[in-house]
């Protein structure tokens, strides 16, 4: 099954299969994924041999009625889609990310019901999907649960809250429950006074300087850290 293939599925299992035939005439789901995908393609740009940015925050502008429309079938839901498929494809070519991918909708009088337009920006946050298993000191790489994710910033806060940098769905979890701080002498985990504390390798620490490889644990949540200086990556 293609990445496209897994969308439309996506779609359908989000907002049932309804959402698909509400679409014959105006702007259909995968032609707008089809057009994030060339979005990224048109502005990806080589750093070096190991790397190549692309756009994370995408806008997609609407005639008005396909803006209602997609209000209507509820556009939280597809923008979440729209914005897995982006990653998929960026991880699939090896393109890099500086902070999450975000996609939302905006409504524009001068379209025509059919057209649309994909403007596209690099906005650096505190996160990125990990689209290439290439963590380094400057930016660590951390799995939660089997997502993977680049610390693109200085401070990474993680916990149950809607304000935290990754958002973790454990009860076991505060709403600011661990800060992650990279710093020329290191990167830094912090317990941010939360209920059940933080433990890095099976021991409750108020802090601690993390090393390739440890093991942290918040409420019920394992996280791995690394930076690939050991010999061991997360791929291996």
């Amino acid at each position: 099954m293609g990445i496209l293939d897994r969308f439309e599925h996506g779609v359908e299992r989000v907002v049932n299969t309804a959402f698909a035939k509400a679409f014959r005439s105006e702007v259909k789901p995968v032609e707008l994924a089809s057009a994030l995908r060339r979005e990224v393609d048109d502005r990806a740009a080589v750093v070096d041999r190991e790397r190549t940015l692309v756009p994370n925050d995408f806008t997609i502008e609407l005639s008005p009625t396909d803006y209602a429309q997609v209000v209507d079938w509820g556009a939280e839901a597809l923008a979440d889609e729209l914005a897995a498929n982006v990653t998929e494809h960026a991880a699939g070519q090896r393109y890099a990310f500086v902070g999450p991918v975000t996609v939302t909708f905006d409504e524009h009088d001068d379209l025509e019901t059919g057209r649309f337009r994909v403007r596209s920006a690099t906005a650096r946050g505190a996160v990125a999907p990990a689209t290439t298993a290439a963590p380094s000191a400057r930016h660590p790489l951390v799995d939660i649960d089997g997502q993977r994710y680049l610390l693109t910033g200085p401070v990474t806060v993680i916990g149950r809250g809607s304000e935290a940098d990754i958002i973790v769905d454990d009860p076991g979890v505060s709403r600011r429950h661990l800060e992650i701080r990279v710093t020329r002498d290191g990167v830094i985990a912090t317990d941010l006074g939360s209920t059940n504390g933080l433990f890095v390798e099976g021991h409750q620490v108020p802090a601690a300087t993390l090393l390739d490889g440890n093991t942290l644990t918040i409420g019920r949540t394992r996280i791995m850290f690394w930076t690939g200086e050991a010999d061991a990556g997360p791929d291996e």
